[in-house]
């Protein structure tokens, strides 16, 4: 990025002078990703996320809709970086996607990182693909996955987000989207946020403007998406479709997405608690679950403003809690029943 004085003002404007919010710029892939916005694309390995990085990518640079449906709004070219996989299977990605879209490779403007190796964490990488972005001026850059693009250590909260403040910085400079790919823990929390199963620090969770995660539940390909201004559509359920000529990512018409036992679990709360609000330990005996699984699911569904505490019960918000009847015995202690 381009270094500046120390005596330059920083700059400040009334907020009345800021931009207008114009929605025909809010999204570069509708309801997917965010104009400009930098993010995680997790899951667990062998879930197609750099399929996903790429059919993404591809739509941007085709000006084509993303999975086959979702309108690219602010097209360009494409920059992509798969440290994992050979340059020769990144071509034959694509080709099949171009075929599979009618569209010729060879006229997009889609770039590759052929670089063996990309070191975020280093000043002089840094540099250089600052430097490709500058000369290049894509709208989408996709980094895959994270973990081969550093020797930071992922648990450490000051390392991982030096690291994501240089990425910020890109984007900003640049008015440029990052989708970053990124592995999810093995045993990720039971009924947690898909972002909170996610490998290292919690700053790459928190980073994303969108942020998108894969998994597979059952026979499906199962495509979550947040944003951070924007409410969260439904999943998407996905497959891997086309011979090897034509393989591609669609979203599967007019199909449901698979409930997850945390989905499952999420709906048993609120059922319960219909009828009158209940402690945590009668919830747990009512719904035969154990503790750490039903914690994370209270939790959210308290920060969804679904359900709300009132000393040690839960109830549904919107439904009357009941107040206990006024007793000697707090008369006694100089407190009235709340």
């Amino acid at each position: 990025m381009t270094p500046r004085s120390a005596d330059e003002p920083l700059p400040v404007v009334r907020a009345a002078m800021l931009e207008e919010p114009d929605d025909d710029r809010r999204w570069l892939v509708d309801r997917l990703w965010a104009r400009a916005g930098v993010g995680i694309l997790g899951g667990a390995p062998k879930c197609c996320k750099s399929w996903l990085g790429l059919e993404m990518a591809f739509a941007v640079a085709a000006d084509t809709p993303c999975l086959g449906q979702l309108e690219v709004h602010d097209p360009g070219g494409a920059l992509v970086y798969l440290a994992e996989d050979a340059l020769s299977v990144v071509k034959a990605r694509l080709a099949s996607i171009a075929r599979h879209r009618g569209r010729d490779l060879a006229e997009l403007p889609f770039d590759v990182i052929t670089a063996p190796q990309l070191r975020l964490d280093l000043e002089r990488d840094q540099a250089r693909l600052a430097d490709a972005v500058r000369r290049l001026r894509p709208r989408l850059l996709v980094l895959d996955p994270f973990v081969r693009l550093h020797r930071i250590d992922e648990n450490s909260a000051g390392d991982v987000s030096a690291l994501l403040a240089y990425l910020r910085a890109l984007q900003r400079e640049f008015d440029l989207a990052i989708v970053v790919t990124h592995h999810a823990r093995k045993n990720g929390p039971a009924g947690a946020q898909a972002g909170q199963g996610l490998r290292g620090s919690g700053d790459l969770h928190a980073w994303g403007d969108s942020n998108l995660y894969l998994r597979r539940a059952r026979d499906a390909l199962v495509l979550t998406i947040e944003h951070r201004a924007a409410a969260a559509p439904e999943p998407l359920k996905l497959a891997l479709a086309g011979d090897d000529r034509h393989a591609h990512l669609e979203i599967v018409a007019g199909s449901e997405v698979p409930e997850t036992r945390a989905q499952g679990l999420d709906e048993a709360v609120l059922v319960a608690l219909e009828g009158a609000p209940l402690s945590r330990t009668s919830l747990r005996a009512a719904l035969r679950v154990r503790n750490e699984r039903l914690g994370p699911v209270l939790e959210r569904l308290a920060a969804e403003a679904r359900i709300v505490r009132d000393g040690d019960r839960w109830a549904r918000v919107g439904m009357p809690v009941p107040v206990p009847p006024f007793t000697h015995e707090a008369e006694r202690n100089g407190t009235t029943a709340s």
